[in-house]
């Protein structure tokens, strides 16, 4: 089985490699890492936007060519900038080799970042064993697939849909399987996954239709458009969020209907279909509830500053819904919510059959 694992992921490696393209690029502009060795002076400055603060600063660049190089460095940003710096902060610094201008792009994360992944990886060794280091290569391999495949090709201006459609059905079974192994509950679960994304891309498509949603409710759709111009259909990204976004989730939803449903056969193994399939249902109201709220708080977590913002706008209820950046979300949130009520119907519908057929 090991070998059979190994051999399909093997397979599948090549296989995207050959396809997708490589993300390296030739680029006017450069980042490095960078640490601000100190901070000259600071000072404000009038003007007639608000009040500015100057800093002249000395910073040491710590990677690629300009490796060591000690840079002077004089920037101007508002007050209330999120980029002032201090003394001994790390930076990345952007560096425009054609206008030979450097500017501090972003602070770094990538140390607390890890951290913190080195801490998941731990708890899921410790806790979930040998089911938590596969699903740990489930989610590589699905991270593989989405910036070795699915980015590089909608990027290229592949009809995106498509794309995310062929990404999800390679994406799944590899997860599912290396996740729950190769066993019937994992292929029931798997059946009942492809039916519930399909219906949810039917729903998506027709409501994202219906309410005439654009695509251009966020700056990275413009930015896009301005790099990509006609080779990207901007609307069509936000199904395919929708795709890749549920698929995550069914997997928890159809894996655990599944298991419900056999054992209780195992348990009651005169059950009648019908008693069955009603008694796995009446288990799955209770995670469908669960979920929901899971996934509509998870939605609200996530847009917190575009809440407030509209919490303190003059207009009403009914216009503030109309906004295409919160008409998004409500599709997003309902379209995915209404494919995880209906896989549990169906996937223990599926349970149900299966098991009674293997009798």
């Amino acid at each position: 089985m090991k070998k059979i694992i190994l051999t399909i992921l093997v397979l599948l490696f090549f296989f995207f490699h050959l396809v997708s393209i490589s993300f390296a690029q030739d680029n006017v502009f450069k980042n490095f890492d960078a640490e601000i060795i100190d901070v000259i002076s600071q000072k404000n400055i009038q003007s007639p936007y608000g009040d500015n603060i100057e800093q002249v600063l000395k910073i040491q660049v710590n990677s690629g060519e300009l490796k060591g190089q000690i840079i002077d460095f004089t920037q101007t940003l508002p007050a209330y900038s999120p980029l002032l710096v201090n003394k001994n902060d790390q930076v990345i610094l952007n560096y425009d080799t054609q206008n030979k201008i450097f500017n501090i792009a972003d602070f770094q994360r990538k140390d607390p970042l890890l951290f913190l992944f080195v801490i998941f990886l731990i708890l899921v060794f410790i806790i979930a064993k040998k089911k938590g280091i596969m699903s740990l290569l489930g989610l590589v391999f699905s991270f593989f697939i989405i910036f070795y495949f699915l980015l590089p090709m909608i990027n290229r201006g592949y009809n995106a849909i498509l794309i995310s459609i062929i990404s999800a059905f390679f994406i799944a079974p590899a997860t599912f399987y290396l996740a729950h192994g190769f066993n019937r509950k994992t292929s029931i679960a798997l059946i009942g996954t492809f039916i519930s994304l399909i219906i949810t891309s039917i729903l998506a498509s027709i409501f994202i239709a219906a309410t005439k949603l654009t695509g251009f409710a966020s700056e990275e759709a413009g930015f896009l458009l301005v790099q990509k111009g006609n080779m990207l259909n901007i609307k069509s990204l936000i199904l395919t969020g929708i795709i890749i976004g549920v698929l995550g989730i069914l997997d928890d939803i159809t894996i655990a209907q599944t298991g419900i449903v056999i054992q209780l056969k195992n348990t009651a193994k005169n059950i009648s279909s019908k008693e069955l399939y009603q008694k796995s249902l009446s288990i799955g109201q209770d995670h469908i509830a669960s979920m929901v709220n899971t996934l509509i708080l998870v939605y609200a977590g996530a847009s917190l500053p575009l809440l407030l913002l509209f919490i303190n706008n003059p207009s009403n209820l009914n216009m503030i819904i109309n906004y295409e950046i919160i008409a998004e979300e409500i599709v997003r949130t309902l379209v995915a919510s209404i494919g995880l009520i209906l896989a549990v119907p169906i996937t223990t519908f599926l349970s149900c059959f299966f098991v009674k057929k293997s009798q």
